[in-house]
């Protein structure tokens, strides 16, 4: 793919070239479909064209200037995702490692549960609920699954979103796992209860010591 740079600034991305000719970046992300609205999977090649441009492009080099902020892969071509789409525009991504899928090309290790791997709102678009929506949406896509993972590390932000997120939905804190791959009992910790540890008044020191137990013992 073809970007064009501000020859003063090459990490900000001035257009994309696509099907024989130059396009803004907030037209890449637009659509004139009314059918597409709220979260949609990515299917098709020009959606993950979409995915690429929210991901690479408009986080990794338009709005990811916080220190705070994780930096995202491009996805493969093979990469469970959903696209949310409001108002004829992409606003949000998350993306899916799904079990039994293979952590890397390096090793047969395959992931034990389902992962929430990368999460993305457009800054314009935050503080409207909808990393909240994203979440509750991958919780609902595996109601068989008694366990669900958030790839580890999981930002501070990410925290506030699923503490608001587990405070409303209670029935989903036994579900939620903060996980490095592949996810086995030794890889996971409860988010809720790290939540609860962190805001009691031992504050960290409680967490390393209930995290070692969480990730030793299998819950009941």
């Amino acid at each position: 793919m073809l970007l064009l740079t501000d020859p003063k600034d090459k990490e900000t991305v001035l257009a994309v070239y696509l099907n024989q000719r130059w396009w803004p970046v907030e037209d890449v992300v637009k659509t004139a479909d009314p059918s597409r609205d709220g979260l949609i999977s990515v299917q098709t090649f020009r959606e993950r064209i979409v995915l690429f441009v929210l991901n690479y492009i408009i986080f990794g080099m338009l709005e990811g200037s916080s220190a705070n902020d994780a930096f995202f892969l491009p996805h493969s071509a093979t990469e469970c995702a959903k696209i949310l789409w409001r108002n004829g525009e992409a606003v949000a991504f998350y993306s899916v490692k799904m079990k039994g899928s293979l952590c890397d090309g390096t090793t047969s290790q395959c992931y034990m549960l389902p992962v929430l791997d990368t999460i993305f709102v457009r800054r314009k678009y935050r503080r409207c609920g909808l990393g909240m929506k994203m979440l509750h949406d991958f919780c609902q896509s595996f109601m068989a699954e008694d366990a669900l993972g958030i790839s580890c590390p999981i930002s501070a932000a990410m925290y506030q979103v699923c503490q608001k997120f587990l405070q409303t939905y209670p029935e989903e804190q036994k579900r939620l796992w903060e996980v490095e791959a592949p996810g086995d009992w030794s890889q996971r910790v409860n988010i809720w209860l790290k939540i609860q540890m962190e805001s009691s008044p031992s504050g960290k020191a409680e967490v390393g010591s209930c995290m070692e137990t969480t990730q030793t013992t299998k819950p009941r």
